[in-house]
This record gives structure tokens, C-alpha cells and sequence, in this order.
């Protein structure tokens, strides 16, 4: 199929299909599937999902991965999570500080082995706009700006991106403007995991209970599903357990009731 029809988006609390979990659960555990033991990971601001899939991933296959986060921790131990991701709490249990400056020193030196990061348009080769919507000159909307992304995309061994809302302003063709282009790896959303393959974003799975229908028609590029299209694996009951566990007061929801872009 091909991209055509109106726009949509996943309802963000809702759990879909009478699933025992919501899109902030499945695109956790989506991210923290991702993760491979033993990498150096890092997430900038406002990024509650890849914070709490990081930790989540530590507690299920990945427990030697490196987490090193916006505020300055290396592996910290939260005793709680705050929904600020520069939070003082992510510097409990560090065993090390790091700053901004050692952070790029690192990824330019090829010891950065992932990188979460955002957009506010992600475009079918990967790339990310955080900075306009619109003509530059005369934007409609001035977004925040890249922050390090543009430094980061290019020199992280691989990016994951994630993005909580899927609709065809999100998700586009071509970008009002190029912000930042680089390793892009995987893009997970609400209601699919994308790869890139050959510069290209493509569907590599749906997530339970969501239509190929409305997928197609909340992407703003060409997509190819059918009945072929594989179903990402739904959240085991001990992922979810400990997920519950990682994150008890639900602060990997607090992204979908935000207009905010992270990744910063």
C-alpha cells in the first residue's frame, strides 16, 4: 500500500485492541528491545521513553549497556524518576560525572555506540527538523532548535529515533528544514517500528492492534505494508513487570500528554 486517505494518530492513553497496555508501554519496551548489552547509550532532554527503556533494558538483557544521560550521570540508580530528564534524581548512584564537552569527544571519537534523539518532522531517509516549520525566513513555527543533534546523528555509532505522535505533519517527505542527518538505525513511534534500509525509512512491524489502514494514512511518505507486515512482539508479562517496577508512577506516559519534542 501506499501512503493516501486523511490523517490520524493513535489515541495516546488508550490501550489498543483491549491489550493489556497503552502505546507509552509498547513503545518502551519497543526502545528498550533495541538496546544491546554492553553499549554506550546516551538520551538528551526531555526523553522520559528512552530513559525509562534504558533502565528497563539494564533490568531485562542488557545489563553491562553504559547510560550516560543529559544531566552528567554515568549508570545512575534513581530510587525515583523524575519527568524531567536533566533531573537532580538521574545523578543517584552515578558512578562517574560527565560533561557536554566529554559527551562529543566521545561520540566523535567513535565510542559513542547509540544516541536517542527526536524531531518534530522526521522525513522517509531519517532526517529531523527541530528548528522551523515553514519557510525559514518566515517560519509558521519556530521549534527550539537541534541542540547537539546535528553533532550527535552523524558521529553516534547508530541514532534511535522516537516520536509519540505518528500523523502525516510528523511523519513527511520532505522536511521544511534539515536540522540534522546521520546513523539513523530504527524510528519507533506509537503505531509501528520503522528501519532504514538502503537510505529509506520501511515498516519492519506494526504494533498490536493497530490497522495497516490507519498506518498508511498517518504517514506522510510511501510505505509498503500488507497482510505480510510482521506484528512488533507485544510486551511479556515479566517485561511489563518490571517496567511497572522501573517506572511506577507512569512518567513514560508524560510524553504523550505534551506537545514537546525531546532528544536535545
Amino acid at each position: 500500500m501506499t501512503t493516501g486517505g486523511r490523517e490520524t494518530a493513535v489515541g495516546p492513553m488508550e490501550p489498543a485492541g483491549g491489550y493489556p497496555f497503552g502505546p507509552a508501554e509498547m513503545m518502551a519496551v519497543a526502545l528498550a528491545r533495541l538496546i544491546r548489552d554492553g553499549e554506550t547509550v546516551f538520551h538528551g532532554i526531555a526523553s522520559p521513553l528512552p530513559m525509562v527503556a534504558i533502565l528497563l533494558a539494564q533490568r531485562l538483557h542488557a545489563p553491562n549497556c553504559v547510560y550516560l544521560g543529559i544531566a552528567g550521570g554515568v549508570d545512575p540508580r534513581p530510587d525515583t524518576l523524575p519527568v524531567s530528564t536533566v533531573g537532580p534524581e538521574l545523578l543517584v548512584g552515578t558512578r562517574s560525572l560527565v560533561t557536554l564537552t566529554d559527551l562529543f569527544d566521545l561520540a566523535a571519537r567513535g565510542r559513542l555506540d547509540t544516541a536517542f534523539l527526536s524531531g518534530a518532522q522526521i522525513d522517509v531517509t531519517g532526517r529531523i527538523n527541530l528548528s522551523v516549520i515553514g519557510d525559514f525566513a518566515r517560519p509558521k513555527v519556530r521549534l527550539p532548535g537541534g541542540a547537539g543533534s546535528a553533532a550527535l546523528m552523524p558521529s553516534a555509532r547508530r541514532t534511535i529515533l522516537w516520536r509519540t505522535k505518528h500523523d502525516r505533519r510528523a511523519f513527511v517527505e520532505h522536511l521544511d528544514f534539515v536540522t540534522a542527518a546521520g546513523n539513523v538505525d530504527r524510528v519507533v513511534t506509537p503505531l509501528c517500528l520503522f528501519c532504514r534500509v538502503h537510505g529509506r525509512l520501511q515498516v519492519e512491524s506494526i504494533h498490536p492492534g493497530v490497522s495497516l489502514e490507519n498506518l498508511v494514512a498517518a504517514t506522510g511518505f510511501g510505505i509498503e505494508v500488507g497482510p505480510e507486515t510482521p506484528v512488533t512482539p507485544p510486551p511479556t508479562a515479566q517485561e511489563l513487570a518490571l517496567l511497572a517496577d522501573v517506572d511506577p508512577d507512569g512518567v513514560r506516559r508524560s510524553e504523550f500528554s505534551s506537545s514537546s519534542v525531546g532528544g536535545g
